[in-house]
């Protein structure tokens, strides 16, 4: 029976299209940043759901009727391009003995189906240039090199049916491997294509494992196959495949023959016949066509199941690795934070040229003393950044996530620009004390209490607070010059304002050490949000 686009082979089913819609898009901005275990077989996954997505079962379901493409992939050297050239009985895709000969993509389809592949309903994402016969090209939508699908029309090709060659799986070309998977995700029909020296090769296993786990409509093909051995490597291919499985696998032989030295020539008519028939099969036979569509998309759909929970474990591993190094470094801040509070309680920041200062008092002068106090706390906050810093980087070494980032350019922190912030800290902490003492100075006078200097009272209490036991004298005297009440009041004030002002600075420290894990943005609910359209997809089919 003839190519009729009356056929329906998959029920058109707007709510099915919108879960598959709102799983694409989950998929879609999971990220898997972490070399984590499973983050490289994450990301593979992610890449392959969604060129299926957008590349066959989306538009499958959205225009069931549309022709059946038949796509043949293979290694290097397989003879994927002459096999296609001589099932269309000329040469429409360039083949030769030189590897990677398969850069672009070559389409080819019956005239009557051009429509269906002239826009974007698959493979958007690569332009069209159609030819008419080799050397010809016309209607041209240009796109740069390795982003271009080069289609053929011949009626050679059944209708219903468009043949894809497409470009080597183990391409020393990173591009074009990743276009050959591209593909092969966008196939009703994978045409895997292997020769007789080369067949137990494992990447040709790999994609035969993976259509059986997609339950994909799939053909093999055992190429230039030596006269002499055919019979036995064809009995040992076919039990590795009932091996795996896949016994039930339509295969085909091609022997070698002299067509196929170079790759230049087209292989007798007899040669392929075989394979011809099957494929004219699907094309013109309206139920072997539906069986192969609804095979081929209920086999995408159902590896759903499996497929998305394996995603959400992964991003479950990339949450917790950002969430452990999130924790180490939020201990390393609360650590510096109490070493900082218990420094300040014993009067740390009082020593040295601050010591020496204060046992001048008030003969070295206000300034000096609070300058030497500053110094010493902004020294006592430095240090104690620098050591949390260093405890992070030590962390975050000995964990694969986090010695990926230090790798990073811009992940370690910049010391200088660091106690440009501490040092900016301290002179608001400074300022802020003296804004203190001068307001409460103000209300003595109008309480025509005797009045204070309050540049003195500032200095004073600031040696109360950084100076530990060493500082009580300095409570003593702030007591006798601006009243017991006051200074009590005033020590209370300024103490929350410091308490506050180190913890402000060592949140914003850390939120920067930080901002490189929460730029990756993995959170948790990424992994409820893939669980979640899975959920939605499986209530909808």
């Amino acid at each position: 029976m003839g190519h009729s686009a009356s056929v329906a082979i998959l029920d058109v089913r707007p709510d099915l299209l919108d879960a598959l819609s709102a799983l694409r898009d989950r998929v879609d901005v999971a990220r898997f940043p972490f070399p984590v275990p499973g983050a490289a077989r994450a990301r593979r996954t992610r890449q392959e759901l969604i060129a299926q997505l957008d590349d066959y079962l989306v538009p499958r379901l959205r225009t069931p009727e549309a022709p059946l493409l038949a796509v043949v992939g293979g290694s290097t050297g397989a003879g994927k391009s002459t096999l296609v050239n001589s099932l269309v009985g000329r040469r429409v895709s360039e083949a030769g003995v030189l590897r990677p000969t398969t850069r672009t993509p070559v389409l080819v389809c019956h005239p009557a189906d051009r429509a269906w592949f002239a826009d974007s309903r698959i493979l958007p994402g690569l332009a069209r240039a159609w030819s008419t016969r080799p050397g010809t090209r016309e209607d041209e939508d240009g796109g740069a090199e390795g982003e271009l699908l080069r289609l053929e029309i011949d009626d050679a090709v059944p209708r219903g049916l468009a043949l894809l060659d497409a470009p080597d799986i183990d391409s020393l070309v990173a591009r074009n491997r990743e276009l050959a998977a591209k593909l092969i995700c966008a196939a009703d029909i994978w045409i895997l294509v292997t020769t007789a020296s080369r067949y137990a090769d494992a990447l040709p296993w790999h994609l035969l494992r993976t259509a059986k786990e997609y339950n994909v409509t799939l053909a093999t093909v055992l190429d230039r196959v030596p006269h002499q051995i055919a019979e036995d490597v064809g009995r040992h291919y076919a039990a590795l495949l009932a091996k795996a499985g896949l016994g039930d696998v339509p295969r085909f032989t091609v022997p070698e023959l002299p067509e196929s030295a170079g790759g230049g020539g087209l292989l007798p008519r007899t040669a392929v016949a075989a394979l011809r028939q099957w494929l004219t099969q699907y094309a013109e036979d309206p139920a072997a066509r539906r069986q192969a569509a609804h095979r081929t998309a209920v086999g995408v759909l159902d590896s759903m199941r499996a497929r998305m929970p394996a995603l959400a474990a992964a991003s479950a591993v990339q949450h917790a690795a950002a969430v452990r190094l999130a924790r180490g470094t939020e201990d390393a801040y609360a650590e510096a934070a109490e070493r900082i509070d218990s420094a300040v309680t014993a009067g740390v920041p009082l020593a040295g040229e601050a010591l020496a200062r204060w046992l001048e008092y008030p003969h070295c002068g206000l300034e000096a003393l609070q300058s030497a106090l500053a110094d010493g706390l902004a020294t006592l906050l430095r240090s104690e950044v620098d050591e949390a810093d260093e405890r992070v980087a030590a962390g975050w070494q000995r964990d694969r996530a986090g010695a990926a980032l230090l790798a990073e350019p811009g992940v370690c922190p910049d010391r200088a620009a660091t106690a440009e912030r501490i040092d900016a800290a301290v002179v608001r902490w400074r300022a802020g004390l003296t804004d203190l003492a001068y307001a409460e100075v103000r209300a003595a006078r109008d309480a025509d209490r005797a009045a204070a200097d309050p540049e003195d009272a500032a200095a004073l209490l600031a040696t109360v607070l950084l100076g530990g036991r060493r500082g009580s004298a300095a409570g003593e005297r702030l007591a006798d010059t601006v009243g017991a009440q006051a200074a009590l009041r005033m020590r209370d004030r300024a103490r929350e304002r410091l308490e506050d002002g180190v913890a402000g600075l060592l949140r914003g420290e850390c939120e920067r050490r930080l901002a490189p894990v929460d730029a990756l943005d993995v959170t948790a609910r990424q992994q409820s949000s893939l669980i979640a359209a899975l959920s939605l997809l499986q209530k909808e089919r």
